[in-house]
């Protein structure tokens, strides 16, 4: 009887141990990483009391998460940017130094580095990817002489992604189609170039499209763009949107099965082209711009409705932030429409100050926030996102996978954690900047001369250091009043730099030795303080 009994007691513990390992991976949220293209801090209402666009739908991921009204991209331009997001690495450890990739070019992203897709796959996750990629692809042909029957290689299915459908790169590097996984089913096959936007001081890319470069010659001397005869570039945001609902929706019952999904979501806007549908003119207070962003909200707004819907509300995260600061009309903005798309920030994109890569960082998150409704006013890092889902997935990162990512998951789930981020170091076009607590330091730099586009040339400058939270909009530099915390700055931004790693761990290699942007150390010292580190 006894031993009946014991039995009885074994069978209900196992199957409570197995109600409860289900019940765990049930609370591995649905993720949607949601990345808006040069949206300034201020072009969000909550974040901007004074801002002439509204945007209801964003700021619900504010209002009802968290605000990191201290949170950053990595770099001030596109393509780092998005390399930083998804390894959780700083992008000027590659080969890229400063700028951007154009759409065809070998992939940022090695096959064997750890991205957010591939490690959220290895623990259980659907992976899709929806929208811009920018970190180049390798197509087949040449340019004018393309095979369209071969497949796409070194892109986002290569990277941990079991879905792709989006374009290549930003709309004026061309390859234009709507590629649905390794093929467009409508391939780029006909030529365009950009033309003039009638509503804002941008381009457009639209047809109509010519059958050789010849003939487009005939019209334009603008540069040839490789582009498929369906394509127009303010459908972009519409197909996006259709998709990711479309392939969450396929995942819908496995996600509440307990098997969850990550769904990587970049949109184009407001990069240029600015080309909002029509039905979304005169919405705003600040003309096609202020169009494009709500245009945005919408698509954001038919997100959060289909969550709700579909009953995937409560356990799915929403991460909404931009991969830099405003395009250089935000400065025509405050003159003509009296709305600041950086807010109280300095700069803009390709800036180092924080104009140029603060911005807007949302998480929602209904059944695992604590506290939600709440600002966190200290530094965070789109790099930390990696860190971030692996500790809510029960994954160590290993030594080589996402070196720069530190995890903010206790910010999520209690809202009295005690949170301090390791120094956060940003890029712009090659100059560097690190930032401690109420710290940041900004180290000279060479100046880049832009030919093509002189009011993007990067000035000469000199040793930076400003309090940001008496001094947010960096009007005062003290560097000379505080050489201590210079020096401190300094020597940790140097450690960061030549251990391949700025959290903890084993030190690793940068993909590059020296590298001219440096510019407060020689070759030498690069070699010496390496060597020692390593």
């Amino acid at each position: 009887m006894k031993s009946c009994t014991r039995f009885v007691v074994w069978v209900v513990v196992a199957l409570t141990l197995v109600s409860s390992m289900a019940q765990a991976d049930t609370l591995k949220p649905n993720i949607i990483v949601i990345y808006t293209d040069d949206q300034g801090y201020g072009d969000s209402s909550y974040l901007n009391p004074e801002s002439k666009i509204k945007t209801p739908s964003i700021d619900r991921l504010a209002t009802e998460g968290i605000a990191f009204t201290h949170g950053h991209s990595s770099e001030s331009v596109c393509t780092p940017s998005r390399y930083s997001l998804l390894t959780g690495r700083y992008s000027w450890r590659t080969h890229l130094k400063t700028g951007v990739m154009k759409a065809e070019a070998t992939g940022l992203i090695p096959d064997n580095r750890m991205t957010l897709a591939s490690m959220l796959r290895d623990n259980g996750y659907s992976t899709a990817m929806v929208g811009k990629w920018h970190l180049g692809m390798e197509f087949p042909g040449e340019f004018g002489q393309r095979d369209w029957s071969k497949p796409v290689e070194d892109m986002p299915l290569d990277k941990g992604f079991d879905y792709f459908y989006g374009i290549p790169a930003s709309l004026n590097y061309g390859v234009l189609a709507w590629f649905d996984g390794r093929h467009a089913k409508i391939p780029p096959t006909q030529f365009g170039a950009k033309r003039d936007n009638e509503r804002h001081v941008d381009y457009r890319i639209k047809p109509p499209y010519y059958q050789s470069v010849a003939e487009l010659k005939t019209h334009t001397d603008r540069t040839p763009l490789e582009i498929a005869p369906d394509f127009i570039d303010n459908k972009a945001l519409t197909r996006f949107t259709d998709k990711a609902i479309e392939w969450i929706d396929s995942k819908k019952q496995e996600a509440k099965d307990g098997s969850p999904f990550f769904v990587y979501l970049p949109y184009t806007s407001p990069h240029y082209p600015v080309a909002p549908l029509k039905e979304f003119w005169g919405k705003s207070e600040v003309g096609a711009y202020g169009d494009f962003m709500m245009e945005t909200d919408y698509h954001v707004g038919r997100i959060l409705d289909y969550l709700k819907e579909a009953g995937l509300d409560d356990n799915t995260m929403i991460v909404f932030t931009s991969d830099n600061g405003p395009e250089n009309s935000w400065k025509e903005r405050i003159t003509e429409f009296g709305h600041d798309s950086s807010g109280i920030f300095k700069g803009g994109k390709r800036d180092i100050y924080e104009g140029g890569h603060r911005v807007p960082f949302f998480v929602r998150w209904p059944e695992g926030i604590d506290s939600p409704g709440r600002d966190w006013d200290k530094p965070v890092g789109q790099v930390d996102l990696l860190a971030t889902f692996s500790e809510l997935v029960n994954f160590p990162l290993p030594d080589d996978g996402g070196e720069d990512s530190q995890s903010f998951a206790s910010l999520l789930t209690n809202a009295k954690a005690d949170y301090e981020r390791v120094p956060l170091v940003q890029s712009a076009y090659g100059r560097f900047s690190i930032t401690e607590g109420d710290w940041k330091l900004i180290m000279p730099g060479d100046g880049i001369v832009n030919k093509e586009f002189p009011s993007r040339s990067i000035p000469a400058t000199q040793l930076e250091l400003y309090n940001l939270t008496q001094d947010p909009a960096e009007t005062n530099n003290v560097v000379k009043q505080h050489p201590k915390i210079v020096a401190s700055l300094h020597n940790q931004l140097t450690e960061i730099v030549v251990s391949g790693r700025s959290t903890p761990g084993k030190p690793q290699a940068n993909d590059t030795g020296y590298w001219p942007e440096l510019t407060w150390m020689t070759e030498e010292e690069y070699e010496a303080a390496h060597e020692q580190v390593q």
